[in-house]
């Protein structure tokens, strides 16, 4: 619905519910809560305080199409690992001898459906033929080592294991086993089309250019970068606004003598993730970005606190770029690092 009024031309004001139920609460001392009620207190905080607040921005049609497809990627993502959970969960109960095939990497779930998809139960683990197993492997995209790593999985299916002595259960395991492994190799399928649509999308956009410079930023990174934070040039007033948005920003207390600085919970949460992922991918990018990180680990910090930092800084580089239209710079990102250098 805010989408749609911003789009018809409607000036829409956001109010944090937190400030609009202190102003209810100032308004009503008793307590009593009404649709109109709220209607009024919300006027008369446009009405009072617009000058601290600030109209909804209105992204472009291209960047809200980025973010659809992001969100669409995102979710298959979640469901794919889901599911690959659940087979897990399903063989460590009657197919031990396999679990080691599904391991962490993405090629590492392709081998290991190529071959649950022929054998789903330790019974017919242990009949594949070498064979077999290379040609199924090859069928699901593998090119390379195909002799060797058949060699192996034949080995690994037919090492002794635990096994169901019910016929009857481990059937119902198997049926089990053979429906996520279906699901699985279509979700996958789902996945990449997803990311193809993304892609297209996202490299016609004209601050794809600009994101892509950025160290540690992809396709999949930057298109949910930009579709998260929008292309409205007048969302953020400034880099410390954008950099709040993404939740890296640390969130000071004072009162006194007391000061206590934490990690910021209002934030948006793809945009927090996608961050922290950029951070990393970028220890490996640049060599700023790896100097900032370790001087922030030698003075105490811990791995995530300094990825955070370091997400926090990136997200100040962006917005500078963004602000320039210009492509990113390591020694203008990085000044301090090549002073030291020097």
């Amino acid at each position: 619905m805010v989408e749609a009024l911003v789009g018809s031309g409607y000036r829409v004001y956001p109010i944090n519910p937190v400030t609009s139920a202190r102003a209810r609460e100032g308004e009503s001392p008793s307590r009593s809560k009404s649709d109109q009620g709220d209607a009024h207190v919300l006027a008369n905080l446009v009405r009072t305080k617009r000058q601290d607040l600030r109209p909804m921005a209105g992204d472009s049609q291209e960047a809200q199409a980025i973010r659809v497809r992001a969100r669409s990627h995102l979710r298959a993502i979640r469901l794919q690992q889901r599911v690959r959970n659940q087979l897990r969960s399903a063989l460590a109960k009657f197919f031990p001898g396999a679990l080691p095939l599904l391991g962490d990497e993405p090629t590492e779930l392709r081998d290991a459906l190529a071959v649950l998809s022929l054998a789903a139960n330790p019974e017919q683990g242990r009949r594949l033929s070498q064979s077999k197993i290379r040609a199924s492997l090859a069928r699901y995209g593998r090119q390379r080592n195909l002799d060797l790593k058949a060699a192996q999985i034949q080995a690994q299916l037919r090492t002794p294991q635990l096994e169901l002595s019910s016929p009857k259960v481990t059937s119902a395991y198997s049926d089990e086993v053979g429906y996520l492994v279906r699901t699985l190799i279509q979700v996958r399928s789902e996945v990449g089309q997803l990311e193809e649509q993304m892609a297209v999308d996202f490299r016609e956009h004209p601050d794809a250019e600009i994101l892509l410079s950025q160290p540690g930023l992809g396709i999949v990174l930057g298109a949910r970068v930009l579709g998260e934070s929008g292309d409205d040039p007048t969302r953020y007033v400034n880099a410390k606004a954008r950099k709040n948005y993404f939740g890296n920003a640390p969130v000071t207390k004072r009162s006194g003598k007391l000061k206590m600085v934490n990690r910021r919970i209002a934030r948006n949460r793809i945009l927090a993730d996608a961050s922290f992922r950029w951070a990393t991918s970028a220890l490996a990018a640049s060599p700023g970005a790896r100097r900032y990180y370790d001087q922030l680990v030698a003075r105490g910090k811990t791995g995530n606190e300094a990825l955070r930092a370091l997400a926090n800084r990136l997200v100040g580089n962006l917005h500078g770029c963004l602000r320039r239209h210009c492509r990113y710079d390591e020694p203008i990102a990085w000044p301090e690092a090549l002073a030291e250098a020097a």
